[in-house]
């Protein structure tokens, strides 16, 4: 928690489908005094936004039908993004959703500063070993039930 309390623009999500709830994380990460952000994707093919998370603002489906604030919340950069996914493996490969929502995001936000990749999980997601492709952006840690692990480089 310390290490991840030190962010001060935090990027969670909404779970879809089997994922992982961020829910207890990130209120810890609020009481902790960050600030929580959520992806928007607004249009195909390219990359996610970040908008603030204000529980006074309703949250309004994006272009992939996830709950994400709406155009009038204000856009953010994250210092902390925490991923989704639905493999891992002792690399700090991930595998998402697919569309490479991510992927883009992740290699824009790395080209223009520092960003922290937390991947979340449970630990019967990690594989032994994932393909990867150049554009595949890994990730910088991962938290599951069993613990934290660091993949920096």
């Amino acid at each position: 928690m310390a290490r991840l309390a030190s962010f001060t623009i935090v990027s969670g999500y909404k779970p879809v489908g089997a994922e992982i709830d961020p829910g207890p994380l990130l209120g810890r990460l609020i009481k902790a005094g960050c600030r929580l952000v959520l992806p928007v994707a607004a249009r195909e093919n390219e990359r996610l936004l970040f908008r603030a998370a204000d529980a006074a603002r309703q949250l309004v489906s994006d272009e992939l039908g996830v709950l994400a604030p709406d155009a009038r919340a204000q856009t953010m950069v994250p210092q902390l993004v925490i991923a989704p996914l639905l493999a891992f493996d002792g690399t700090g490969a991930r595998l998402g959703q697919g569309g490479g929502w991510y992927d883009r995001t992740l290699a824009f936000l790395r080209a223009s500063g520092r960003v922290f990749v937390l991947g979340l999980a449970y630990s019967g997601q990690e594989a032994e070993r994932l393909p990867t492709e150049p554009h595949d952006q890994p990730l910088d840690a991962v938290l599951t039930e069993q613990g934290y692990r660091d993949f920096s480089r």
